[in-house]
């Protein structure tokens, strides 16, 4: 059985639209061969509209969600034409998120499935977070279903996007969980050097570690609770933003990229992880990379352009394969919901 499917990722970087082709077959386990795939910059005016849309008023938003849903269709409309594609079998979008409060019984990916629908006539496949959290479970992270099944040599994997997470076996069950905020603080302070992002973490390289504030940020609350939990936006807003105004910006990328270094690592080193694969956005800050490989002995892996590039873009594509074979895409052991399901809506 062999199904092609075109995965959607937009992440809370906001450095754009991955779109992933991708072929799956299921022999005796999953396999999958990637056949396309782009990042699809935003424009300066939907990277404004989707960075600022937590403040927009539920009319406003709700204007946003289809217009966006129009968006990501029209972009993978053009997607297929300019690279000839044929014998889709559906689209699979992970939606753009704009709330995330699992302890409050909500999530919200904006991007309206239905409206990729008409664009394109093909089935899509869209909103896989709410239903976790309706079960309880944290609504992330998501893409363990596929480490478990199309990454499953690796130790774990690492995940460097908006925020960093992790997937990993424990006892014969996967876990995952979010380690740290990560880009979506970093490129929030290289703006202030008018950069979208620190590029190799050069920036960061320049500046003096704090150790104050070094310890204020790894004191917070979270990085003592037990998995599984997620972050988002607003908890950035809340405990993260107001403690690096303190000091200069270069100091504050110095010391920040130190502290989630020494949060990735202290994570391999507690479950002895010998090889990890790292993937996202992230893996290119060489400075981040050489922290973690100097605090700890694990061997951390950096794959092809295409997988550090698609990975989520692919496994958002092989979620939908799996919910259209109304098999299991979300394990209760990574999110904590009541039990393992198949998530996201049919259109």
């Amino acid at each position: 059985m062999r199904i092609q499917a075109i995965g959607l990722m937009s992440g809370t970087s906001l450095d754009g639209l991955d779109i992933c082709f991708a072929a799956f077959e299921k022999q005796r386990g999953w396999n999958f061969e990637i056949l396309k795939a782009e990042t699809i910059p935003y424009s300066e005016s939907w990277e404004n509209r989707l960075r600022h849309s937590i403040h927009l008023s539920s009319e406003e938003l709700l204007e946003l969600h289809s217009e966006y849903g129009f968006y990501l269709g029209q972009k993978v409309k053009q997607f297929i034409s300019d690279h000839q594609l044929d014998h889709i079998d559906l689209i699979s979008s992970h939606g753009h998120t704009v709330f995330h409060q699992p302890q409050r019984k909500f999530t919200l990916q904006i991007g309206d499935g239905r409206a990729i629908r008409i664009e394109t006539g093909l089935p899509v496949i869209y909103d896989f977070r709410s239903q976790d959290v309706l079960m309880g479970g944290n609504g992330a992270p998501l893409v363990p279903i596929g480490d478990e099944l199309l990454f499953s040599e690796y130790d774990a994997c690492l995940n460097l996007g908006g925020f960093s997470n992790i997937s990993l076996k424990k006892n014969n069950q996967r876990i995952a969980f979010d380690i740290a905020p990560f880009n979506i603080v970093l490129n929030r302070l290289a703006q202030k050097f008018n950069k979208s992002f620190d590029e190799n973490g050069d920036l960061a390289r320049k500046g003096n570690i704090s150790e104050d504030l070094l310890t204020r940020l790894n004191a917070l609350d979270f990085y003592s609770q037990s998995h599984p939990k997620s972050l988002g936006i607003e908890w950035c807003t809340e405990f993260i933003f107001p403690l690096l105004e303190s000091i200069s910006t270069e100091d504050a990328m110095a010391t920040f990229t130190e502290h989630v270094a020494q949060q990735i690592s202290n994570v391999i080193n507690q479950y002895s992880l010998q090889n990890v694969l790292c993937t996202g956005g992230g893996t290119y800050n060489t400075f981040l990379i050489e922290k973690i490989r100097e605090n700890t002995e694990s061997g951390i892996i950096i794959p092809e352009k295409e997988i550090i590039d698609y990975k989520e873009a692919l496994i958002f594509g092989f979620m939908g394969v799996l919910k259209m074979n109304n098999e299991i895409n979300v394990l209760a052991s990574a999110t904590g919901s009541t039990m393992d399901h198949s998530s996201g809506l049919i259109c």
